[in-house]
């Protein structure tokens, strides 16, 4: 070990250099999405845009007929205006016409369905809240015959009907319409599936020991929470109702029970040559089918929040 002399100066000793820094990742700039996955979403969008215009063309192919009358109906193109725009004198004839027989049947489909889609969703949000909260006896079984329900078309049972409701005396009444309409077999199943999740056990029991019963369980708590499936299989039933053509067209023979899709096909088959009918029929046919299809839009538009939530909240499972 050596010593510096007193008065000298130490000389000062290499100092190690500080190891090097392990070499920093390049940070990867913010860069558009790969090209497959562009490429992806292009293609994403056009099948959007033709499913888009496919379902909206032919309300507007409607709208624009309906703004016409007979001779600009034949005369002019079918995706633009006529010379003329004579939207309001065809629904003032539509009204009009054989005593405003359009306003007895667009009456007509509002009772059918209102009483019918409503009584629907009534009854398969009771019976799906049953089947989902309560256990006994032949709940399997039952459930089974509803899923097996689901799969029968309507038109099979069209004739069964028919013969049923001639022997009880209620044929061309009102109540052949609306008897068939509270049965929705696909709104029970939807409404078992949403209720099993939607509404909790716990607070269940809790409202039982509190002393509740089970009316006002139902009624207070869990019909609440089960809103968004009620209004979901309330649209679904309203949509079928208003729509049903070929049960009113066997159980109904009067023209003043008809709803407005059997009357309109009798406008159909008078535009056509049926019955001495004439060509200006087209502008009252058409401008009938605009507005039959004005109230189903507008239950969506204030409705459609509920739908959604409704079907998400259906299909997830806790």
């Amino acid at each position: 070990m050596t010593t510096s002399a007193p008065g000298t100066t130490q000389a000062a000793l290499p100092q190690s250099a500080p190891p090097p820094a392990p070499p920093r990742k390049p940070v990867r700039p913010l860069t558009r999405p790969p090209r497959r996955r562009r490429r992806g979403s292009a293609v994403l969008t056009v099948l959007m845009a033709l499913m888009l215009g496919y379902t909206l063309l032919p309300l507007v192919w409607l709208f624009l007929s309906s703004t016409k009358n007979s001779e600009g109906l034949f005369s002019s193109s079918g995706l633009w205006f006529s010379n003329g725009f004579h939207l309001f004198d065809n629904i003032h004839a539509v009204f009009t016409y054989n005593d405003g027989i359009y306003l007895r049947w667009f009456g007509n489909t509002v009772l059918y369905s209102v009483v019918g889609a409503g009584g629907a969703a009534i009854f398969a949000t009771m019976g799906g809240y049953a089947l989902a909260k309560f256990d006994f006896a032949g709940r399997r079984l039952l459930f089974a015959l509803v899923i097996g329900a689901i799969s029968i078309p309507g038109t099979a049972l069209a004739v069964p009907t028919y013969l049923l409701f001639s022997d009880a005396g209620i044929v061309n009444t009102p109540w052949a319409v609306i008897l068939p309409s509270l049965v929705s077999p696909f709104g029970l199943y939807l409404m078992r599936v949403y209720a099993a999740d939607a509404v909790p056990d716990a607070m269940l029991e809790a409202a039982r020991i509190d002393g509740a019963g089970e009316t006002r369980i139902f009624f207070t708590i869990s019909l609440r929470l089960l809103a968004p499936g009620f209004v979901t299989v309330l649209l679904f039933a309203l949509v079928s109702t208003w729509n049903n053509y070929f049960l009113p067209l066997i159980l109904l023979n009067d023209p003043k029970w008809f709803p407005l899709t059997v009357g309109l096909n009798q406008w159909n088959s008078l535009a056509n040559g049926g019955s001495g009918g004439t060509q200006p029929m087209y502008p009252l046919l058409l401008t009938g089918s605009l507005l039959a299809i004005v109230p189903l839009i507008v239950a969506f538009l204030f409705l459609q929040r509920f739908w959604q939530s409704g079907l998400a909240a259906g299909g997830v499972k806790q």
